[in-house]
């Protein structure tokens, strides 16, 4: 059985800022205790506090995991991929390092260009939420009027993006391959937000 405090950590990994309240909810336990685990998650260097401020009144304290916290995870390869994409960059013009994540993209999207042939566009985006989620992401989609608004609420390349937030183009363009449509992003978790979110407006046929 996972510990508290492995519960917070995961939870934390799925979703990288959230208040105390959030997490308490999140894992079942009193706001008191999780602010008790918290501190001595902080002391151990494994997670953060940034003050955020959300509308009239006081900052709220919003938590998410640090370097050390992510690396608690199967993700040892976050030092040696974000050195390698510093010495890319360093080597590479700008414009042909996000030339090769979109590539990158465009390479996985072609692996499934038969599979979505013929669906509808609520189905194409049911079948991009699966293909993120292999992909590590937790996603959310829902339609607003006539645009589609597709969030994602986890992103596997957060740590990765904070350095190098080129590499956010990559589940860009997938979506936007994947859908036949620009993928335009209006939130951002890298500037501030709770989560990604892209819009998608489908073209309008004329009779």
């Amino acid at each position: 059985m996972k510990s508290r405090k492995d519960k917070i950590l995961q939870t934390l990994l799925r979703k990288p800022k959230i208040t105390i309240n959030e997490l308490a909810e999140a894992v079942d336990i009193n706001p008191i205790s999780v602010r008790h685990h918290l501190t001595n998650l902080q002391m151990e260097g494994l997670i953060e506090a940034e003050e955020v401020r959300h509308g009239v009144g006081r900052p709220r304290l919003v938590y998410s995991l640090t370097e050390e916290g992510m690396e608690r995870f199967p993700t040892k390869y976050l030092r040696l991929t974000t050195r390698l994409l510093a010495q890319m960059k360093e080597s590479m013009p700008g414009p042909l390092v996000t030339k090769l994540f979109n590539q990158v993209a465009e390479d996985l999207a072609s692996e499934y260009t038969s599979q979505i042939q013929g669906l509808s566009m609520e189905e194409r985006l049911e079948f991009v939420k699966e293909l993120l989620a292999q992909e590590g992401f937790t996603v959310e989609w829902e339609k607003k009027g006539s645009e589609y608004q597709i969030h994602e609420i986890s992103c596997p390349y957060y740590q990765i993006g904070i350095a190098h937030p080129e590499v956010c183009t990559v589940d860009q363009t997938l979506i936007s391959k994947m859908l036949a449509l620009p993928a335009n992003k209006v939130r951002c978790i890298l500037d501030g937000g709770t989560h990604c979110t892209y819009v998608v407006q489908p073209v309008a046929v004329k009779i």
